[in-house]
């Protein structure tokens, strides 16, 4: 699922000796088309394949990108604390994807792709919250500038709301609830431990509700839920090469074009409308975490500056 790159992501990586932004815009380009592909592949499974069963069964098959894994789970020494944060995550996680793929079934991809956005506001909301981050003006008012962005697109009253509309709101929040319980997980295990973890957990979260609506998917059903998992693999690598190839600042802006590819996949694939409305909230709303992301790299680089 295409989640929206948090704001902390390119701290958490190495340092490279030169920057590339060329590089960075491409690779950040192909991320967005990558997670695009995810919510297109969904799109096409339609209601063939339940919500709860789609979403066990994109994660079971993307167990197979665990394997180069194996060797960190091996040697990590897990205590009883990141063993049951890891089983919250994988709920709040698992309760997201089904969400998530029901939303798919039931609204555009270019609202699900704005909506999708609201995710790292929630973030940034509950580090405040419940993490004690400090919250200035001016992120709360860009934090006011999100929400006015959704409900443009929602247009609650102008409009009748669909249940996929609560269900990426769901979504949104849910997804920020995994990234925060992430966080907390800092120190307890390697990134690629915290990865594995959250897709096992979530597949043992999901076989219980993807079993109580289970229909026998054909071959061509399960061959596109590989399909699913394969961009879902693919973006988050190709964001994890934009972000060591060059600044936030020359990247981030770039996740502007996600809502611009769904918008466009939509009408073409599905012959989905492009919504002006949509379009409006989606840039409100990613402008604020553009905003947002930018403001704490640099506050994080005067920090980190020499005194």
């Amino acid at each position: 699922m295409p989640p929206v790159p948090h704001l902390s992501d390119r701290a958490n990586l190495p340092a490279q000796p030169e920057e590339r932004p060329l590089a960075g815009v491409l690779w950040m380009v192909l991320t967005g088309l990558c997670f695009v592909g995810v919510q297109a592949t969904v799109k096409h499974l339609g209601g063939r394949v339940p919500a709860a069963e789609a979403a066990f069964l994109r994660y079971l098959l993307g167990l197979v990108f665990l394997i180069p894994m194996i060797p960190a789970f091996r040697h990590a020494r897990l205590s009883r604390r990141a063993l049951a944060l890891f089983g919250l995550r994988g709920v709040v996680q698992g309760a997201g994807v089904i969400f998530w793929f029901y939303a798919m079934t039931r609204i555009t991809i270019a609202e699900v792709t704005a909506m999708n956005y609201l995710s790292p506001i929630y973030i940034t909301l509950g580090a405040a919250l419940f993490l004690g981050e400090p919250l200035a003006a001016r992120r709360l008012a860009a934090i006011g500038v999100a929400f006015l962005g959704a409900l443009v697109i929602l247009r609650p009253g102008v409009r009748a709301l669909d249940a996929g509309h609560l269900a990426m709101i769901a979504t949104a929040l849910l997804f920020a609830g995994s990234y925060l319980i992430a966080k907390r997980m800092t120190g307890e295990a390697s990134p690629q431990v915290v990865v594995g973890m959250m897709s096992l957990c979530v597949t043992i979260v999901l076989a219980p509700f993807a079993a109580a609506v289970w229909v026998m998917p054909g071959w061509a059903d399960l061959g596109w839920l590989m399909v699913v998992a394969g961009f879902a693999t693919a973006g988050h690598y190709a964001m994890t090469l934009a972000f060591r190839a060059a600044p936030m600042a020359v990247t981030k802006p770039v996740t502007f074009l996600q809502l611009l590819w769904a918008s466009l996949m939509g009408l073409w694939l599905f012959g989905e409308p492009i919504d002006n409305w949509v379009i409006l909230g989606g840039v409100l709303i990613a402008g604020a975490v553009v905003y947002i992301s930018l403001r704490e790299a640099r506050l994080g680089a005067l920090r980190s500056r020499p005194r």
